[in-house]
């Protein structure tokens, strides 16, 4: 039977797995840098990420003081992160981004925060 703890590390396993598969397809470049997304239990964060240079280009999360005053760890705020990224990003010189899910399913907080980062102005 597993413990908590080796099922946890299980499914980080497979996470890191699943992202290097995506990785082997995705990079950004400067023209359309990575848009890389790291969702946990409480927080969720966004980086977009010239892989060419290896520099952040723009980034937002819930753990900075003004994302944080409400709950951090559902859609909502995801979408908060993602409104805040896409405008960092275009106040950078930023319009077109390629999406890095990370490893992590489509769905729920990672999408809605695609879902926000296109409303505000990227285009993914």
């Amino acid at each position: 039977m597993e413990t908590m703890s080796s099922k946890t590390s299980r499914n980080a396993t497979l996470r890191k797995r699943r992202h290097a598969r995506v990785r082997r397809k995705v990079a950004g470049t400067a023209e359309r840098p990575r848009l890389a997304v790291f969702r946990s239990n409480r927080h969720i964060v966004a980086q977009v990420i010239d892989d060419q240079t290896g520099r952040t280009v723009a980034s937002a999360s819930t753990v900075e003081a003004d994302l944080r005053s409400g709950t951090t760890g559902n859609t909502s705020a995801a979408a908060a992160v993602g409104k805040l990224v896409a405008n960092r990003a275009r106040e950078a010189g930023v319009s077109r981004v390629v999406f890095d899910r990370g490893g992590f399913l489509y769905h729920g907080r990672v999408a809605a925060l695609a879902d926000a980062a296109r409303e505000a102005g990227l285009e993914l």
